[in-house]
């Protein structure tokens, strides 16, 4: 028996975990000395540092994670856990979980990448395409995730490309202002029509915007405790902005016309929740239609917002969130099943948290959640 049971599931949201080398290993010679350090992001959760040099866990580590069998997640996280920074590992971790597909994303590799100076990031954003594919091109059931600025396009371009031709199957994004410019300036049409004519969806991850909230917000003039951590780690204020940089982006492309233009374009939010989707959703369809007149381009939409959205994009809900909610005040093709493997946000127990949320949802809305909407997000699943 597998964690997943019987149930056909298919993973949104996993995770390698780094190690110190993982950038410079991968790097053009001529760049290697300018990777940003990945050696320097040890949090008290864990320490990549410690690992330097590892292929695996060693033999006695593995038996006694593998012994886990389908309590697989109720087992060490971060770089402790199986196939955390191994893809052979990741194949027998694969097994235990009983996920018929998983995206893996690359933990620390975001913010660096995203904000270094343009030749430094499409630099970083090979060598990580180039480790990303190292992990999961043993096994058929690994999609992993390629990184593109989108700066200057035509760079980007040739990223996508690059990550495609290595058999990458999705390139997560910022969710800025690339170059300065709109998602929807004309500069990146060829950019949308490139990933939707490979069918390539678009990710937005956490990382894709800075994570915290400003230093400001922090500061109520008394010594309390804070979650907050390198990598992924947040606090409770975090929590409640960490998705406005994604509605941000997704607003203006929708209004922007990139959907509407590229109706084969699929996009992922992920690990952002999914409480805000529908009202952001709402203020679209109101958006379209109250500045209709002021703005044309607007009503030349043949779709509104929401059914672009419902067709062309696909978000993950944390595990504490209420789906069947969601489904009820949105549409039931727009989320998706994700367990933020080995990572600690994702539970000792996503399924059954889901699946308690999901209580007095008919099957179908099951099996869109689990299946049948990661499909339409990744052709060919």
């Amino acid at each position: 028996m597998t964690y997943a049971g019987e149930r056909v599931i298919f993973d949104a949201d996993s995770h390698l975990m780094e190690l110190p080398d993982f950038l410079t290993a991968h790097a053009d010679p001529a760049m290697r000395d300018r990777m940003p350090p990945m050696g320097s992001l040890a949090t008290g959760q864990f320490n990549p540092a410690a690992h330097i040099g590892k292929a695996g866990h060693d033999a006695a580590t593995v038996e006694r994670l593998m012994a886990l069998g389908d309590q697989i997640t109720h087992g060490p996280k971060w770089h402790d856990a199986l196939g955390s920074f191994s893809g052979t590992e990741r194949a027998a971790a694969l097994d235990l979980l009983g996920f018929r597909r998983q995206v893996v994303f690359s933990s620390f590799c975001a913010r660096p990448i995203f904000e270094a100076s343009p030749d430094v990031a499409y630099a970083a954003a090979r060598a990580h395409n180039r480790a990303m594919a190292a992990f999961c091109n043993g096994d058929r059931r690994l999609i992993g995730v390629a990184m593109v600025p989108l700066d200057d396009p035509e760079q980007a371009m040739a990223e996508i490309a690059y990550a495609h031709s290595l058999g990458l199957g999705a390139v997560w994004i910022a969710a800025s202002a690339p170059g300065g410019r709109s998602p929807g300036h004309a500069d990146h049409e060829p950019i949308w029509a490139m990933l939707a004519e490979r069918r390539l969806p678009f990710i937005l991850h956490v990382g894709s915007a800075p994570l915290s909230i400003e230093p400001a917000w922090m500061n109520d003039g008394r010594d309390r405790p804070s979650a907050r951590g390198g990598a992924e780690v947040i606090g409770s204020k975090d929590l409640t902005v960490i998705h406005h940089a994604a509605v941000r982006f997704i607003s203006t492309l929708v209004l922007d016309g990139v959907l509407e233009r590229h109706p084969s374009l699929r996009g992922g939010i992920i690990e952002l929740g999914a409480g805000w989707v529908p009202d952001m959703i709402r203020r679209l369809d109101h958006a379209a239609s109250i500045w209709a007149k002021s703005e044309p381009h607007l009503a030349e939409m043949s779709r509104p917002p929401s059914e672009q959205i419902r067709a062309q994009l696909r978000f993950t809900p944390y595990p504490f969130e209420d789906v069947a909610a969601f489904v009820r005040e949105s549409a039931p093709e727009l989320y998706l099943f994700s367990s933020d493997y080995p990572h600690a946000e994702g539970g000792r127990d996503p399924i059954g948290r889901f699946e308690r949320s999901l209580a007095g949802a008919d099957e179908a809305v099951k099996r869109r959640f689990y299946a049948d909407n990661f499909a339409d997000l990744y052709p060919g699943a």
